[in-house]
């Protein structure tokens, strides 16, 4: 399957959503797509469902909270660990953009907050718009310690329920080897319900 999805309509001045959980398998994703898969005139949606409560854990782990007691936390307590949460999420997403800023690829940064994650990503996908989604797969909710040769909960639903191309870029067990290198990718194409698995690079 062409790792860049395209039809009479988006040839030309695609737009192109990256679920990014702010996770290291996030932000692999994104510099592989600036590397492999974004081209001239294409503008990113960086999409990100923030979780409904600082207290629940992310996939780029939990923030510390030195305050925390036996008890429900005060209204008060919990308004401030929202809002420096809410602070960490805009800064790592501005960091994690830099890539995109480099290139001079023109994006916005999307958040949400929702307790399901892979739902509110697919209605959001519904919503905005894009000819196709870019997500990392261990870091979309599966276990690192099983996640060899899986997707995660949250790519897997994506890749069946998102209403456009879904590609899932697969971290490598060596980020070492670089971006030049192609990665595992997995391809959906919702119209026609197929799933295809590839070595997928941008052509020449």
């Amino acid at each position: 399957m062409d790792p860049n999805p395209t039809s009479a309509t988006s040839t030309t001045n695609r737009r192109i959503a990256i679920a990014v959980d702010l996770s290291d398998e996030s932000a692999y994703a994104l510099r592989w797509a600036v590397q492999n898969y974004l081209r001239p005139g294409d503008s990113v949606i960086l999409l990100h469902v923030r979780p409904t409560s600082v207290l629940y854990g992310a996939d780029w782990g939990s923030t510390s909270i030195s305050d925390a007691d036996d008890g429900e936390p005060s209204e008060e307590i919990q308004q401030k660990r929202e809002e420096d949460f809410d602070a960490f999420t805009a800064s790592k997403a501005q960091e994690l953009a830099q890539p995109l800023v480099d290139a001079n690829i023109p994006f916005k940064i999307h958040v949400v907050k929702d307790h399901d994650m892979k739902e509110r990503l697919c209605l959001e996908v519904e919503r905005l718009g894009p000819n196709a989604v870019i997500m990392g797969s261990r870091g979309f909710g599966a276990s690192r310690k099983n996640a060899k040769g899986r997707l995660g909960s949250v790519s897997d639903y994506c890749v069946h329920h998102c209403v456009c191309p879904v590609v899932v870029v697969r971290y490598p067990d060596d980020p070492a080897v670089g971006l030049s290198a192609p990665a595992k990718v997995t391809q959906s194409d919702f119209a026609s319900g197929a799933v295809v698995e590839s070595d997928a690079k941008k052509d020449a």
